[in-house]
């Protein structure tokens, strides 16, 4: 369907519309392997989705740069910054960049994990700190002259020498990440359904009993958050040549309670219910904030408290609840036709 009714009935400006969602989606599916399978309430995914999205930003403006000939990029200019930072020197190679975006990210979430999980920080105190983090993070960039400060990094000409104003070359995107998803999806259901998947649940309903066991559960965690961080990385990246901006406030503290509200709506301890919910929340943002602008932000936290609240297990859990109360065979009542049980014979006197 990805690959053959969608570009076919979608106009360009839908498809990358789509393209878009399915890079929400890719961090849906990291959240629902964390949160759904492993309890650990992940506040924090725009970090590393910020962290893929501005490593492939900064490549492309140096890439548009050394096109035209010049040695820095264009708001580097206006700035009035004539050399480039030396930390963006590395990201001038495609290899390096690519690298980065798939291991920077889970590195980070490695050092955070272990630091976080050994101290057996866990519940509400997690969740906090990754939010706070997500937050820290988005008020660095802005201070950032060369990062693009609050206005972030925009105008991208090209995608490793593919002209992003080529209708092609977006439909390609829109391959790339359908792709991706399809690739992410896959694995996480390898995982779910391995004994790692069997070990991650066991730590999110009996911690202590698997430690009885002889596991280490801050092991089991960090890597189902490291898992998570590289998909979000990974989504990252793809964003920033489909959308065509990146900014603060793409990564911050709302767009990653935004994540978090597609994935329990969908059904956060399900394959493919964080994919669903994260698409349509995506839609249902874009679709409903043209009109209602101001009310959006409202109703989307209202209906995180509403699903949390009375339906944890999102739409995937009800759909899953309705059809087991379907398959239920009724209650066998008896019929005349039934024989009547032969009465106990007296015993003999």
């Amino acid at each position: 369907m990805l690959f053959g009714v969608a570009p076919a009935v979608l106009s360009d400006f839908r498809l990358g519309l789509l393209g878009k969602f399915l890079c929400f989606a890719i961090v849906a599916v990291g959240i629902g392997l964390a949160w759904g399978r492993g309890g650990m309430l992940t506040l924090g995914q725009g970090v590393f989705f910020g962290i893929g999205a501005y490593i492939m930003a900064m490549h492309l403006k140096v890439a548009d740069a050394q096109l035209r000939g010049d040695t820095v990029p264009d708001f580097m200019q206006i700035a009035g910054l004539r050399e480039l930072p030396a930390y963006w020197v590395p990201f001038s190679s495609p290899l390096v960049t690519v690298l980065a975006i798939a291991l920077l990210p889970a590195l980070v979430a490695l050092i955070l994990g272990l630091g976080v999980f050994k101290r057996r920080v866990k519940g509400a105190y997690f969740a906090i700190l990754s939010q706070a983090l997500a937050a820290a993070f988005a008020i660095l960039l802005v201070g950032q002259q060369s990062t693009g400060g609050s206005n972030g990094l925009n105008r991208f000409r090209s995608f490793f020498g593919f002209d992003l104003a080529d209708p092609v070359n977006k439909r390609m995107l829109f391959f790339i990440v359908a792709a991706i998803l399809l690739l992410v999806v896959a694995a996480t259901r390898q995982l779910m359904q391995s004994r790692y998947g069997e070990l991650l649940v066991a730590v999110r309903d009996q911690e202590e009993r698997v430690r009885f066991l002889g596991y280490d559960p801050a092991n089991i965690k960090v890597a189902a958050y490291t898992v998570a961080a590289f998909f979000a990385g990974l989504a990252g990246a793809m964003f920033v040549p489909i959308v065509g901006i990146i900014s603060p406030a793409d990564i911050g503290i709302v767009p990653s309670i935004a994540f978090l509200i597609g994935v329990a709506i969908g059904g956060r301890t399900t394959l493919l219910g964080p994919v669903l919910g994260a698409i349509g929340v995506a839609w249902a943002q874009t679709a409903l904030s043209e009109n209602f602008p101001s009310a959006w932000t409202y109703a989307q936290g209202l209906l995180f408290v509403v699903v949390i609240g009375f339906f944890p297990a999102g739409l995937a859990g009800l759909a899953a609840l309705r059809g087991r109360r379907r398959t239920t065979p009724a209650a066998v009542s008896p019929s005349q036709d039934t024989p009547a049980p032969a009465p106990e014979m007296e015993p003999a006197r």
